[in-house]
């Protein structure tokens, strides 16, 4: 069957050319590092002075620079801040070298990571400035906070400045219920849905990492790499206002046979994370997808096994149950870890085609909730009588086609948005029917949070009566449900379904 990308299931023209007329939110979340505009680095030789390096800084217009001899690998970055320190507070001399009051061995990120770690990583360590590197460690560029859009957007620096400085659980369980609060003002006064979920994503992350840290404090552990991960929603940066926990931990066991001892002493530890994340809103993961499970505490080589077995006997119920693993990234402690498995896993799917087909049929088990002539499908039973469950016949036929492309294409990408438009060029899809496709699932999302926000019932919190919407509100709706469908039609052509 040929590939149509484009291919249109025939609707309303008024409401299509709406949705093909809309501009995307467009989120930073996922967009990778590297895509920043890069300029050349100032260069100051760790000999200079501090009066050359300042004529160096200004003659280039720039507020801070490279301490390198080479600038494959330099030693420190030196900012106006660190100069005008030197002079005022510390007593330096404008003829000291700039080696004696530089920031030696900044903190670095690979230009692969996301707008959203670096975002996330400079707010945390209060920084100004961050260095970039290529995949082999070498410098690659400096960005600072003025480079990341939104970097403290919606009002958050008070939120921010008390999550940091939180000293015990309860204060930092009373900033995540501010969080969610200005979260809802947000939306109520026309927050995008994409860069609302990112701007609670980022907030989330810090509560998560404070909660992480404190709760370290209070433990021996083992002197090992290590790294606190997050998976589904969390994972995607794609929380809304009903969520619980899916996270993990990675470890670098000294000696793989002593795994299981180094797990039996991050558990203690692990569990009372996820105790403490409950206490600041954050539940517990109904199916025990949390770092205080045995089966989420693994080693690097038990992560590698694990994955390596999901993808060479692709079980349909291991499937179902192992998808939002995929959508793994780190959260606290030695990034590496993540990111070396995440390199060590993007080429694997390739090489397991079965794995990619069993996903796809996965992905396609669950259908928007939208059938003949156009008429919505219920699924709420006598419980839910005339009822739509937004999640998972609205939300998920986008998020499980967009991580099968990202799993395809080798795309870092967990966000659903932006592993649409990374698919896109592989996938020739245009630029419209990318735009539609994200639209449609912000659209849903959108109805989603209203409804978490309105309702006060748990279990109807993703759920929908489409008699309580207004006609123009149904037309959008079952315009997004159709671009599900042409999203899973698209699946069914790539693998032959």
């Amino acid at each position: 069957m040929p590939h149509n990308s484009d291919n249109k299931i025939q609707l309303d023209n008024g409401v299509t050319s709406h949705f093909l007329s809309l501009q995307s939110e467009s989120g930073i979340g996922e967009i990778p590092l590297h895509s920043l505009s890069r300029r050349k680095p100032v260069i100051v030789d760790p000999e200079s002075t501090l009066r050359d390096t300042l004529i160096v800084l200004n003659q280039g217009g720039r507020d801070a620079g490279l301490v390198a001899k080479n600038v494959d690998f330099p030693l420190g970055i030196v900012t106006l801040r660190n100069l005008l320190d030197a002079i005022t507070i510390q007593g330096g001399s404008l003829d000291d070298p700039v080696i004696s009051f530089m920031t030696a061995a900044p903190i670095s990120l690979p230009g692969d990571a996301s707008l959203h770690r670096a975002k996330v990583l400079m707010t945390r360590r209060r920084l100004s400035h961050l260095l970039l590197t290529k995949a082999d460690g070498r410098f690659y560029s400096l960005i600072s906070q003025s480079d990341i859009p939104g970097h403290c957007e919606g009002g958050a620096n008070e939120l921010i400045k008390k999550v940091n400085t939180a000293k015990d659980i309860h204060t930092i369980a009373s900033a995540a219920n501010e969080i969610r609060k200005r979260g809802a003002e947000l939306f109520a006064s026309g927050m995008g849905v994409e860069a609302l979920c990112q701007w609670m994503s980022g907030l989330n992350d810090l509560i998560s990492m404070q909660v992480v840290e404190l709760v370290a404090d209070t433990f021996d552990l083992p002197p090992i790499p290590w790294c606190w991960m997050v998976f589904g929603s969390e994972g995607r940066l794609e929380q809304t206002f009903s969520t619980d926990q899916d996270n993990g931990l990675i470890f670098q066991a000294d000696k793989e046979e002593n795994a299981q001892s180094m797990r039996q002493a991050f558990l203690p530890f692990t569990s009372a994370v996820n105790k403490a994340l409950d206490q600041c809103g954050f539940d517990f993961c109904k199916g025990n997808i949390m770092a205080g499970n045995p089966a989420w505490c693994l080693s690097f080589r038990e992560w590698q096994d694990t994955f390596s077995h999901w993808m060479k006997t692709p079980d349909p119920e291991a499937l179902l149950n192992s998808t939002i693993f995929f959508d793994f990234r780190p959260l606290y402690g030695q990034d590496e870890l993540v990111d070396e498995l995440r390199s060590w896993l993007l080429p694997m799917p390739a090489q397991n085609p079965r794995f990619l087909y069993g996903l796809s049929e996965q992905a396609l088990s669950c259908s928007p909730s939208l059938g003949f002539m156009g008429r919505f499908v219920y699924d709420g039973g006598k419980e839910f009588p005339h009822t739509i469950d937004l999640k998972m016949h609205g939300s998920r036929p986008f998020v499980d086609a967009a991580r099968v492309w990202a799993l395809k294409y080798q795309s870092w990408a967990t966000n659903t948005a932006d592993r649409l438009r990374s698919a896109a060029t592989e996938m020739k899809r245009s630029v419209p029917a990318t735009a539609a496709a994200v639209e449609a699932f912000d659209l849903i999302q959108r109805i989603r949070i209203h409804q978490q926000l309105s309702c006060k019932d748990l279990q109807r919190a993703n759920r929908v009566d489409p008699k309580q919407l207004n006609d123009l509100q149904k037309l959008m709706i079952k315009e997004a449900f159709n671009q599900a469908k042409l999203l899973q039609l698209r699946l069914k052509q790539d693998f032959d379904l």
